[in-house]
Protein backbone atom coordinates (compact mmCIF):
# COMPACT_ATOMS: atom_id res chain seq x y z
CA UNK A 1 0.00 0.00 0.00
CA UNK A 2 3.23 2.55 0.70
CA UNK A 3 3.72 4.69 3.42
CA UNK A 4 0.71 6.58 5.14
CA UNK A 5 -0.20 9.95 3.57
CA UNK A 6 0.31 13.00 6.47
CA UNK A 7 -3.27 13.47 8.36
CA UNK A 8 -3.50 10.09 8.60
CA UNK A 9 -3.09 7.78 11.65
CA UNK A 10 -2.59 4.05 10.79
CA UNK A 11 -1.68 1.24 13.24
CA UNK A 12 -2.32 -2.42 13.25
CA UNK A 13 -3.90 -4.12 16.26
CA UNK A 14 -3.12 -7.14 18.73
CA UNK A 15 -5.10 -9.03 16.49
CA UNK A 16 -3.45 -7.62 12.94
CA UNK A 17 -5.86 -5.33 11.92
CA UNK A 18 -5.79 -2.13 10.34
CA UNK A 19 -7.35 0.62 12.44
CA UNK A 20 -7.53 3.94 10.51
CA UNK A 21 -7.94 7.77 12.30
CA UNK A 22 -8.22 10.82 10.50
CA UNK A 23 -10.60 14.10 10.24
CA UNK A 24 -13.48 14.28 8.00
CA UNK A 25 -13.79 10.00 8.59
CA UNK A 26 -17.38 8.86 8.00
CA UNK A 27 -19.93 9.74 10.46
CA UNK A 28 -21.49 5.94 10.28
CA UNK A 29 -23.96 3.89 8.31
CA UNK A 30 -27.05 4.98 7.64
CA UNK A 31 -29.39 4.19 9.53
CA UNK A 32 -27.58 1.19 10.89
CA UNK A 33 -25.82 2.25 14.51
CA UNK A 34 -24.87 -1.51 15.34
CA UNK A 35 -22.80 -1.59 12.19
CA UNK A 36 -21.37 1.62 12.81
CA UNK A 37 -20.55 0.82 16.39
CA UNK A 38 -18.53 -2.30 15.17
CA UNK A 39 -15.85 -0.41 12.77
CA UNK A 40 -16.17 2.68 14.68
CA UNK A 41 -14.60 2.91 17.81
CA UNK A 42 -12.54 6.18 19.82
CA UNK A 43 -12.49 7.88 16.57
CA UNK A 44 -10.76 4.70 14.96
CA UNK A 45 -12.13 3.01 12.05
CA UNK A 46 -11.76 -0.47 12.12
CA UNK A 47 -11.10 -1.47 8.47
CA UNK A 48 -11.95 -5.33 8.61
CA UNK A 49 -8.40 -5.78 6.77
CA UNK A 50 -5.22 -7.35 8.24
CA UNK A 51 -1.78 -6.18 7.07
CA UNK A 52 1.80 -5.01 8.75
CA UNK A 53 4.24 -2.17 8.57
CA UNK A 54 7.46 -3.21 6.92
CA UNK A 55 10.47 -1.96 8.27
CA UNK A 56 10.53 1.55 5.88
CA UNK A 57 7.47 1.98 7.20
CA UNK A 58 5.19 1.05 4.24
CA UNK A 59 1.92 -0.66 5.35
CA UNK A 60 1.51 -3.84 3.48
CA UNK A 61 -2.16 -5.18 3.17
CA UNK A 62 -2.72 -9.04 3.37
CA UNK A 63 -5.91 -10.36 3.69
CA UNK A 64 -9.28 -10.05 5.40
CA UNK A 65 -9.11 -10.40 9.29
CA UNK A 66 -11.40 -13.50 9.08
CA UNK A 67 -9.21 -15.22 7.41
CA UNK A 68 -6.33 -14.75 9.68
CA UNK A 69 -4.81 -17.87 11.47
CA UNK A 70 -4.12 -18.24 14.83
CA UNK A 71 -0.81 -19.39 16.47
CA UNK A 72 -0.02 -20.41 19.71
CA UNK A 73 0.99 -17.06 21.51
CA UNK A 74 -1.75 -15.89 20.11
CA UNK A 75 -0.23 -13.95 17.33
CA UNK A 76 -2.12 -14.16 13.93
CA UNK A 77 -0.58 -14.60 10.40
CA UNK A 78 -2.30 -14.13 6.78
CA UNK A 79 -2.03 -18.03 4.88
CA UNK A 80 -3.11 -16.08 1.55
CA UNK A 81 -1.08 -13.42 0.93
CA UNK A 82 1.73 -16.21 2.36
CA UNK A 83 0.55 -18.82 -0.16
CA UNK A 84 0.54 -16.16 -3.30
CA UNK A 85 4.14 -15.18 -2.68
CA UNK A 86 5.04 -18.37 -2.70
CA UNK A 87 3.46 -18.97 -6.33
CA UNK A 88 5.21 -16.09 -7.39
CA UNK A 89 8.27 -18.63 -7.97
CA UNK A 90 7.90 -20.62 -11.39
CA UNK A 91 8.53 -23.39 -9.54
CA UNK A 92 5.78 -23.97 -7.16
CA UNK A 93 1.91 -24.38 -8.82
CA UNK A 94 0.21 -24.85 -5.21
CA UNK A 95 0.86 -23.88 -1.57
CA UNK A 96 -1.42 -24.34 1.43
CA UNK A 97 0.45 -22.70 4.50
CA UNK A 98 0.12 -24.87 8.31
CA UNK A 99 -0.98 -23.71 11.56
CA UNK A 100 -1.02 -26.17 14.82
CA UNK A 101 -2.53 -24.44 17.50
CA UNK A 102 -0.13 -26.51 19.70
CA UNK A 103 2.83 -25.16 17.92
CA UNK A 104 4.14 -21.01 17.79
CA UNK A 105 5.41 -21.54 13.77
CA UNK A 106 3.70 -22.03 10.31
CA UNK A 107 4.56 -24.59 8.15
CA UNK A 108 3.72 -25.29 4.42
CA UNK A 109 3.39 -28.00 2.28
CA UNK A 110 4.38 -27.48 -1.25
CA UNK A 111 2.67 -28.72 -4.45
CA UNK A 112 5.80 -28.10 -7.22
CA UNK A 113 4.79 -27.19 -10.99
CA UNK A 114 5.48 -30.26 -12.65
CA UNK A 115 6.46 -28.31 -16.10
CA UNK A 116 9.01 -26.24 -14.80
CA UNK A 117 10.74 -28.25 -12.18
CA UNK A 118 10.81 -31.02 -15.01
CA UNK A 119 12.67 -28.46 -17.67
CA UNK A 120 14.99 -27.39 -14.72
CA UNK A 121 15.64 -31.01 -13.86
CA UNK A 122 16.98 -31.99 -17.31
CA UNK A 123 18.66 -28.93 -17.43
CA UNK A 124 20.44 -29.86 -14.10
CA UNK A 125 20.58 -33.58 -15.52
CA UNK A 126 18.52 -35.15 -12.46
CA UNK A 127 16.34 -38.25 -13.70
CA UNK A 128 13.09 -38.93 -12.50
CA UNK A 129 10.51 -41.17 -13.75
CA UNK A 130 6.65 -39.48 -12.23
CA UNK A 131 5.78 -36.63 -10.41
CA UNK A 132 6.22 -37.91 -7.19
CA UNK A 133 9.76 -39.17 -7.86
CA UNK A 134 10.65 -35.34 -8.96
CA UNK A 135 8.94 -33.96 -5.46
CA UNK A 136 10.84 -36.24 -3.76
CA UNK A 137 14.42 -35.62 -4.94
CA UNK A 138 16.96 -33.67 -2.92
CA UNK A 139 17.98 -31.44 -5.15
CA UNK A 140 14.06 -30.52 -5.69
CA UNK A 141 13.95 -29.91 -2.10
CA UNK A 142 16.99 -27.54 -2.14
CA UNK A 143 15.74 -25.35 -4.62
CA UNK A 144 12.48 -25.14 -2.86
CA UNK A 145 14.18 -24.49 0.49
CA UNK A 146 15.61 -21.31 -1.24
CA UNK A 147 12.66 -20.29 -2.51
CA UNK A 148 11.54 -20.60 0.98
CA UNK A 149 14.21 -18.63 2.86
CA UNK A 150 14.38 -15.70 0.75
CA UNK A 151 10.56 -15.27 1.11
CA UNK A 152 11.16 -15.75 5.18
CA UNK A 153 13.62 -12.45 4.74
CA UNK A 154 10.87 -10.22 3.59
CA UNK A 155 8.11 -11.41 6.52
CA UNK A 156 7.85 -10.75 9.88
CA UNK A 157 9.17 -13.02 12.17
CA UNK A 158 6.21 -14.63 13.19
CA UNK A 159 5.14 -15.14 9.43
CA UNK A 160 8.34 -17.10 8.78
CA UNK A 161 7.90 -20.65 7.52
CA UNK A 162 10.41 -23.37 9.64
CA UNK A 163 9.36 -26.56 7.91
CA UNK A 164 8.02 -27.48 4.58
CA UNK A 165 7.22 -30.49 2.61
CA UNK A 166 6.98 -31.63 -1.22
CA UNK A 167 3.53 -32.98 -1.69
CA UNK A 168 3.54 -36.20 -3.80
CA UNK A 169 0.73 -35.10 -6.13
CA UNK A 170 -0.61 -32.16 -7.60
CA UNK A 171 -3.93 -30.80 -5.54
CA UNK A 172 -7.02 -31.46 -7.56
CA UNK A 173 -10.09 -29.94 -7.89
CA UNK A 174 -11.70 -33.30 -8.69
CA UNK A 175 -10.76 -34.64 -5.66
CA UNK A 176 -12.16 -32.09 -4.07
CA UNK A 177 -9.16 -30.38 -2.56
CA UNK A 178 -9.43 -27.13 -4.56
CA UNK A 179 -12.61 -25.11 -6.08
CA UNK A 180 -12.66 -24.83 -10.01
CA UNK A 181 -10.98 -21.39 -9.68
CA UNK A 182 -8.03 -22.97 -7.52
CA UNK A 183 -8.85 -22.27 -4.06
CA UNK A 184 -7.76 -24.07 -1.29
CA UNK A 185 -10.49 -26.56 0.48
CA UNK A 186 -8.55 -25.86 4.39
CA UNK A 187 -10.80 -28.09 6.15
CA UNK A 188 -11.11 -30.97 3.71
CA UNK A 189 -7.29 -30.96 3.10
CA UNK A 190 -7.06 -31.33 6.76
CA UNK A 191 -9.06 -34.11 7.50
CA UNK A 192 -7.44 -35.88 4.35
CA UNK A 193 -3.42 -35.04 4.84
CA UNK A 194 -3.77 -35.34 8.89
CA UNK A 195 -1.50 -37.97 8.78
CA UNK A 196 1.19 -35.62 7.07
CA UNK A 197 0.02 -32.58 9.25
CA UNK A 198 0.87 -34.59 11.81
CA UNK A 199 4.14 -36.09 11.22
CA UNK A 200 5.36 -31.76 10.09
CA UNK A 201 4.52 -30.85 13.82
CA UNK A 202 5.75 -33.97 15.66
CA UNK A 203 9.24 -33.29 14.18
CA UNK A 204 9.65 -36.12 11.83
CA UNK A 205 11.93 -36.24 9.31
CA UNK A 206 9.53 -38.05 6.61
CA UNK A 207 6.44 -39.81 7.03
CA UNK A 208 4.74 -42.47 4.66
CA UNK A 209 2.13 -41.99 2.33
CA UNK A 210 -0.16 -44.02 -0.16
CA UNK A 211 0.31 -42.15 -3.81
CA UNK A 212 -1.38 -42.44 -7.37
CA UNK A 213 1.92 -42.31 -9.73
CA UNK A 214 1.24 -42.26 -13.48
CA UNK A 215 4.09 -42.30 -15.58
CA UNK A 216 5.20 -41.24 -19.14
CA UNK A 217 4.10 -43.70 -20.81
CA UNK A 218 0.73 -43.03 -19.51
CA UNK A 219 0.27 -46.41 -17.19
CA UNK A 220 -1.30 -45.61 -13.66
CA UNK A 221 -0.09 -47.42 -10.31
CA UNK A 222 -0.67 -46.81 -6.57
CA UNK A 223 2.77 -47.19 -4.52
CA UNK A 224 3.99 -46.32 -1.19
CA UNK A 225 6.33 -43.40 -1.12
CA UNK A 226 8.18 -41.52 1.96
CA UNK A 227 7.91 -37.34 1.92
CA UNK A 228 10.38 -35.71 3.35
CA UNK A 229 10.07 -33.07 5.91
CA UNK A 230 12.97 -30.54 5.57
CA UNK A 231 14.09 -27.85 8.07
CA UNK A 232 14.14 -24.17 6.74
CA UNK A 233 16.55 -23.10 8.92
CA UNK A 234 17.19 -19.31 9.92
CA UNK A 235 13.09 -18.97 10.54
Amino acid sequence: VGPPIRGVEVRITETGEIIVRQQGLFLGYYKDPCATANVLKDGWFYTGDAGFFREDGHLVFTERVKDLLELRNGEKLPPQYIESRLKFSPYIKDAWLLVDKAKSYPCAVIVIDYENVAKWAEQKGIAYTTFTDLSQKAEVYELIKKIIAALNKDLPQTYRIRKFVNLHKELDPDEAELTRTRKLKRRFLEKKYATLVNAIYADKKEVLVEAEVKYRDGRVGVTKTSVRIVDVGGA
